[in-house]
């Protein structure tokens, strides 16, 4: 019995965490940051290399509260306070962890 409720309370988890990576899309949050970012920081290839993925994921925790900060005063803080990064922040996460600095990958295009 104990292991059936282990493997069910598992497969729960693993669901759980698989919806929450399906809702984001990289190919959107790739669009939002050529859209959005790219006059500041430059292509996706030089934006999402600013960063480790471990630094990019601690960013967007907490409503994006670092991601946030790293923005005022500067072009990009009424972006970052507003309803369309709200909006694209899952995506835009995805697209900068993916390609972050320590992945190994590299975006094909911007």
């Amino acid at each position: 019995m104990k292991k059936r409720t282990s493997l069910l309370l598992t497969a729960l988890v693993a669901l759980g965490m698989l919806s929450s990576t399906a809702s984001a899309d990289v190919k959107k949050g790739q669009k939002a940051y050529l859209k959005q970012c790219k006059k500041c920081h430059g292509n996706g290839t030089k934006g999402a290399a600013m960063k480790a993925q471990d630094e990019w994921e601690e960013a967007f925790e907490d409503d994006a509260e670092i991601f946030v900060e790293w923005h005022v005063g500067t072009d990009g803080e009424k972006y970052a306070n507003g309803k369309k990064f709200k909006k694209y922040a899952p995506d835009l996460k995805d697209f900068l962890y993916e390609y972050a600095n320590d992945s190994g990958n590299v975006p094909s295009c911007g």
